[in-house]
């Protein structure tokens, strides 16, 4: 059955793949969408809506009506898909270039908005890859095992393969497996060696034993599905197994105050509250250290809240660490040829938002990117920025 909770994980591997330059112009639509309730219906009402804008702006490009219907025909099909429009995040986001059609429910609430231009729109996507929100929670009991992707402002169940439903579940096919060693004459692979493990409710060592091996086996599963995603992991489970789960764990940032208690009972908006609890201290911790760093170089060459300055920096790869005001938009373009940037007071066709285009040129050089609210900025400015150099 499909649980409303269940989110398509948007990638770094994604957000890659959709920085990369496409051929002609790019169209990025995002849409506030429900999970439930009689308001799914009027969410594809509104997205036809939002193609049709996107169908006027490409004419007003230059683009030939019949090339604006033809590029946006994949798009329209999900408008026909009723199964799609009934399992929706908290948004929808919407990438379609020539040749090219993405779609990604979100966990998040984005503002509705239709941006065409020559490359794709990600800012309102900073949300779930900032340095300051994205997370995991590791819902784990002998019952059940979830892991949940979560922002400062949602949480949600991610489907994962090759981890075990439950100490059963794992007990079952680690028997099985046994039994084929003892027959093929293969030996078992050996862990961290053993543990102490202390606390009410562990029970023999035998139980021990069992449980290390299954926290190994759901590290490892873990592992192969995170990679290199180093973004923090809270452990949500009772007691006695934090110290188990700690002896497997290869994650290198597991928080070291996991949440406490039984998480089979809690509500999704219950586990988020506990979880951004523990983490809000590390995110702060980072974000704040990056603004004392921001302040102390200003003035020397290395930092600057001038968008003029900041987006050359971000196409030669000298920006360390960004700030961006949430919701905010700069208008006008950047000519690389001559690397200078052009203001404009609206949008224009040759313009873009150029808070987006330091977003992305940070991002492709591996820039640390905080996405904040307009008065959580290091100063007043809605764009800053420290520099490597």
């Amino acid at each position: 059955m499909y649980r409303e909770e269940v989110l398509i994980l948007l990638t770094r591997d994604d957000l890659s793949n959709l920085m990369e330059p496409r051929k002609g112009l790019c169209i990025s639509v995002f849409l506030p969408t429900h999970r439930a309730g009689s308001e799914i219906q009027q969410d594809p009402i509104r997205f036809k809506n939002l193609l049709t804008e996107a169908e006027e702006q490409l004419e007003s490009a230059g683009m030939r009506p019949v090339d604006a219907r033809r590029m946006l025909e994949g798009a329209k099909r999900l408008l026909s898909d009723s199964m799609f429009w009934q399992h929706q995040g908290d948004s929808l986001a919407v990438f379609t270039a020539d040749g090219f059609l993405e779609w990604y429910h979100l966990p998040i609430h984005v503002e509705e908005i239709v941006m065409v231009n020559r490359g794709f729109h990600l800012k309102p996507l900073l949300p779930i890859f900032n340095a300051n929100g994205r997370f995991y929670v590791l819902a784990l009991s002998k019952n059940q095992v979830k892991l949940h992707e979560g922002t400062r402002y949602k949480l949600g169940e991610v489907k994962i393969d090759h981890i075990p439903k439950s100490l059963e579940d794992f007990l079952k096919y680690d028997e099985a497996e046994k039994q084929l060693q003892l027959h093929t004459g293969r030996s078992a692979g050996k862990g961290k060696g053993e543990a102490i493990f202390h606390g009410h409710g562990v029970g023999t060592d035998d139980e021990k034993a069992n449980l290390l091996r299954y926290c190994t086996d759901i590290d490892r599963g873990l592992q192969k599905f995170l990679g290199d995603d180093d973004s923090p992991l809270v452990l949500a489970a009772v007691d006695y197994i934090h110290p188990i789960f700690r002896e497997a764990n290869n994650h290198p940032n597991l928080i070291e105050d996991g949440i406490v208690g039984s998480p089979e009972p809690w509500s999704m908006e219950d586990l988020h509250t506990k979880a951004w609890e523990k983490v809000e201290p590390y995110f702060r911790k980072g974000e704040k250290e990056a603004a004392e760093k921001y302040r102390e170089l200003m003035g020397t060459g290395k930092a600057s809240n001038n968008i003029t300055e900041i987006v050359p920096a971000a196409y030669g790869g000298r920006v360390d660490t960004l700030f961006v005001a949430r919701g905010m938009r700069q208008w006008g373009w950047y000519d690389p040829g001559t690397n200078e940037v052009h203001i404009t007071e609206d949008e224009k066709p040759e313009s873009e938002d150029l808070l987006n285009l330091a977003v992305v040129m940070s991002l492709k050089h591996g820039g640390t990117i905080y996405a904040l609210e307009p008065y959580e900025m290091p100063d007043t400015a809605i764009i800053a920025s420290a520099f490597r150099y």
